[in-house]
């Protein structure tokens, strides 16, 4: 009788575990993959898209903000740690060492984004000055999408890439409102372990972390709009 019992509980972990993991890949995960995102959005071809043609993988995020792109374009051009910050969870970006402070109004000195220019992840005393995107497209209130130092060498010399690209893009949605859509795509061809943290670290703390992103910079731009 002991045995048995022994037995059965021997198997009530592993069970667990399996529910747990099918319950994040078959609900959780395609959830949070396209987080506010419709159908159309998901599948749509957006600004960036085609500087890594074989991305792993993607994820599309989106939210309305009810002003105008021309209102909301200002607080994306400025993002960066070393101007507007991500508009995300600063204690945890910090607890890293990225040193990022979020504003809470547009900059004139940050609005003029240019192709080429570094956008910086986290401060360059840190991560050996490596915690850093450079913007690829930019279209006035429109899209601006990033990618890596090492794919942008690619793409002066018109080569693709083969990295990740983030993509902001606005879209009008009518009555003075914007669609924010965002789109992650990951690097071409990932070996096992890249496979492993994407799945088990960096996708869900990505959504955490721009989630945050686009819920503030719709309070920001709504908030403007607002009258004093």
């Amino acid at each position: 009788m002991f045995e048995r019992k022994r037995s059965h509980g021997s198997m009530v972990v592993p069970a667990v575990v399996a529910a747990a993991g099918a319950a994040y890949v078959f609900g959780l995960r395609p959830w949070h993959l396209r987080w506010g995102a419709t159908r159309e959005e998901h599948g749509a071809s957006l600004p960036g898209d085609a500087i890594c043609p074989n991305a792993a993988g993607q994820l599309t995020h989106a939210i309305t903000i009810n002003a105008p792109p021309e209102k909301v374009w200002p607080w994306i051009v400025q993002i960066g740690q070393d101007r507007g910050g991500f508009y995300s969870y600063t204690f945890l970006e910090n607890m890293i060492g990225c040193e990022m402070q979020n504003a809470g109004h547009i900059v004139p000195e940050w609005q003029n984004r240019a192709v080429g220019d570094t956008v910086w992840f986290g401060t360059p005393k840190h991560f050996d000055g490596q915690a850093k995107m450079i913007a690829a497209i930019v279209e006035r209130d429109r899209a601006l999408v990033l990618a890596t130092p090492a794919d942008w060498e690619k793409l002066k010399v018109g080569l693709h890439g083969e990295e990740t690209t983030w993509a902001f893009v606005l879209r009008p949605a009518g009555e003075g409102k914007t669609r924010l859509v965002t789109r992650l795509r990951r690097q071409a061809n990932p070996g096992l372990w890249e496979d492993a943290t994407n799945y088990g670290f960096w996708e869900p703390a990505h959504f955490v972390m721009e989630r945050k992103m686009l819920l503030t910079i719709k309070r920001l731009a709504e908030d403007q709009r607002k009258p004093s």
